[in-house]
Formats: structure tokens, sequence, C-alpha cells
């Protein structure tokens, strides 16, 4: 269980951070800034949990902002699979039910969407486009690290994107008051 009894530690102040296996890095390595990305997806994600109508889908934001810290705690530890906490295909699948249970009855999309629409589509676009930065990071890290990380929580922050981007379309209406891309200002519909 963790047990933070100080907040301050003063081993920060030279720029470097420690890891989950107690190696120290610079706070602007990948890993760092990967973790730290989805430290903020948490925060968006409980800034859009207090939007009207949010609690349509609370039970699935409560859950991914725990999950999210799973994620965090993931890549805060250098290595594969072993006895650490790590994110499993079963996350990945729980996220698949939930975005084919959102997806029926959306119409299929003629345009882009735009974000916007209602103050909770536009929480969950930006919930959205903080997931894919999240996601460009892990794709670093794993350029960087390939052998000490593992593929699940990459996989899981994708289908999380996906997630966001079908609740969005719910939220607002089920699509029918989706902002949609004009090309050139033409009408979209």
């Amino acid at each position: 269980m963790v047990r933070l009894n100080r907040i301050y530690t003063r081993t920060g102040d030279d720029g470097s951070t420690g890891l989950g296996d107690g190696t120290r890095v610079p706070k602007d390595q990948a890993r760092i800034v990967a973790y730290g990305t989805v430290d903020e997806l948490s925060s968006v994600v409980g800034v859009l949990r207090t939007q009207p109508g949010a609690e349509a889908f609370e039970t699935w934001l409560s859950q991914i902002q725990n999950d999210l810290f799973d994620v965090g705690a993931d890549l805060a530890v250098p290595g594969q699979a072993d006895d650490k906490l790590r994110i499993t295909g079963d996350y990945v699948e729980r996220l698949e039910g939930w975005i084919d249970e959102a997806n029926e009855g959306l119409e299929p999309l003629k345009s882009f969407v735009l974000p916007g629409g209602n103050p909770l589509s536009a929480w969950l676009h930006m919930a959205r486009t903080v997931c894919r930065r999240a996601e460009r990071w892990m794709v670093t890290l794993l350029h960087e690290e390939p052998d000490k990380v593992g593929p699940e929580p990459l996989k899981y922050i994708n289908r999380l994107s996906d997630l966001f981007f079908v609740l969005a379309r719910q939220a607002n209406g089920a699509g029918r008051d989706d902002v949609l891309w004009r090309p050139g200002g033409q009408d979209a519909r």
C-alpha cells in the first residue's frame, strides 16, 4: 500500500526522478514524459467526470481513471511481465467491449468530427487528444527501450482514445449534434 507522509523530498531538485526500480533518470526522459502524460490524462478525465451528463458514463470513467494509474505504474517500472503490476490483454478487451456498446446506434460518419457540440463532448475530445499524446510518447519510449516496455499499455491507450471518440459522439446526442468538418467551408451534412 502507498504511504506518503512527506510530499517534498528534494531528491528531484537536480532535474532527476526515481523510477519504480530505484533507477534515477532525467525528468525529461521519454518514460517520465509518457507516464506524466498518462497522469495528465487522468486529470482531464477527472474534469470531464464533473460535467453535466457524465453520470451516463460514470462507471466506465471511474474504472478508466484507476486503469490509468495502473498504466503509469507499469510504465514507471522498466521491464517486461514479472511480479509487478502490468497491463494485460484483459484491460484492452474490456475497452473494446465498451467501444462496441457505445458505438451501437451511432450513424456511420460521412465527415470528420470537430471537437465540440456540448461541454461533455468537448472534454471527451480533450481526453482523446491527451490520450493520443501519451500514445506518441509511449511509442517513443518503445523505440528507445524496446526490451523494457511491454506492448499492452500502448494497446490500452490506443483503444482508450477510440473509446473517448465514441463517447464524445454519444454525448452529442448519439452523434446528431456532432460538429462536422466542412472541407473548404462546404456543407458536410
